[in-house]
């Protein structure tokens, strides 16, 4: 069953936190998504957008927890009236053990919640303990399914639709949770890295996913709020009520570098923990595909990594490249019997993924996607591929069926 939504209650550029479909149950807009303009919410009205009953009883009964809490705590009346209708969706497959929700569902829900806590920013109440119960989540989804994450989430990168600053942070903790025991890591330092990688940007979160959609060059003001973004990130999470020193340095430093030539400081700064910040933070930008540019490859990336910025080879590189291999799952491969592929695992070594090819060799979509082991010279990879080259819309959900 359907409600009408009242689309005039949700703000330009906030994620919407439940689908939105329309009466013949096409979906209009996925959760986390947000209207980009007036034009935008205009054409969505002449659909007559609708959530599912369940959603619409889950978003108002979060509406009214938050009011009463706001309203049990003291909260100014001004903080009061400004509540509106935006606030994250508590649903009851949010109690469930991740490997029972399914990476496919998992992800995106928490990618919506994540996108909302990073947008409220200052704004967002009780800032700690949502982060908390979805960082768990998170690392519990990691661990149970690494190879399915990474499938997830670089296919959310490739999509433009997302809000970008949430799925750069979640494939950026992951990474880093992949890399950090080989590079011996502390479990405690394990977990400060996590939390740093999704909160690094908090400090730039609407000009993040701008500007993954902008074409033009940053201005003055956009170029401002970048480099000086580590430090804006730091104090907002102080007044959100974080006083971890080290989990406060991550952020601070994630774009700092040994020779004190980064920003916003200009320090040198030679900590592991900060370089597999730093090196996560540097992959998922540049496989990241903009509107101005396609995503470089990742064998490409990964190659620079490794041999770092002096051309020589970089043991925590090594170590990086080894742990996600040349073509991450969710990436594109052109396999050597000229299929176009889908990575959906690693592989034993970083150049032998296991892949379902989804183009056959006429260029024709297949009907259905077929394994293929690259370790066998008939299906070797040949090359990585842009997202951008790529026309055939990939079903996820069907891919991790398989694997």
């Amino acid at each position: 069953m359907y409600k009408p939504l009242p689309l005039d209650a949700i703000a330009l550029n906030q994620p919407v936190p439940v689908n939105v479909w329309d009466p013949k149950g096409v979906l209009l807009l996925r959760k986390g998504e947000s209207i980009t303009s007036e034009q935008h919410r205009g054409h969505l009205m002449l659909h007559s957008p609708m959530v599912e009953d369940a959603d619409w009883q889950a978003w108002t009964y979060s509406y009214k927890a938050e009011l009463d809490r706001m309203v049990r705590s003291n909260e100014s009346l001004s903080r009061i009236a400004g509540l509106s209708h935006h606030v994250e969706v508590r649903e009851a497959r949010d109690r469930q053990p991740p490997e029972e929700v399914g990476p496919a569902v998992a992800w995106p829900d928490l990618h919506a919640a994540l996108s909302t806590l990073l947008h409220q920013g200052a704004d967002a109440s009780q800032f700690p303990e949502r982060l908390e119960r979805l960082l768990w989540r998170a690392r519990e989804l990691w661990r149970v399914g690494p190879d399915d994450s990474l499938l997830v989430l670089v296919q959310l990168l490739f999509d433009q639709r997302m809000a970008y600053s949430a799925t750069h942070a979640l494939l950026s903790a992951g990474l880093c949770d992949m890399v950090a025991p080989s590079a011996g890591l502390s479990v405690s330092e394990q977990s400060t890295l996590f939390r740093a990688a999704l909160t690094m940007n908090i400090g730039m979160t609407r000009v993040h996913d701008g500007l993954a959609r902008q074409v033009g060059e940053l201005t003055d003001a956009q170029r401002n709020t970048v480099r000086q973004h580590p430090l804006l990130g730091a104090r907002l999470l102080r007044r959100l009520g974080i006083d971890d020193p080290f989990w406060l340095s991550l952020v601070e430093d994630h774009h700092e570098q040994p020779d004190g030539s980064g920003y916003p400081s200009g320090k040198a700064v030679k900590d592991l923990s900060q370089r597999l910040l730093q090196m996560a933070d540097v992959y998922v930008a540049c496989i990241s595909p903009r509107q101005s540019r396609g995503g470089l490859l990742s064998q490409n990336v990964a190659r620079e990594l490794y041999l770092g910025a002096d051309q020589k080879p970089d043991p925590l590189g090594a170590l990086f490249v080894k742990s996600v291999g040349f073509y991450p799952p969710g990436s594109y491969v052109r396999l050597a019997n000229d299929e176009v592929a889908v990575v959906v695992k690693r592989g034993e070594r970083a150049n032998t993924p296991v892949v379902c090819s989804i183009v056959g060799r006429q260029g024709l979509p297949l009907g259905e996607p077929v394994m293929r082991d690259t370790a066998n010279p008939l299906f070797e990879v040949r090359a990585s591929l842009a997202p951008g080259e790529v026309r055939v819309v990939v079903n996820v959900a069907k891919l991790l069926s398989r694997t």
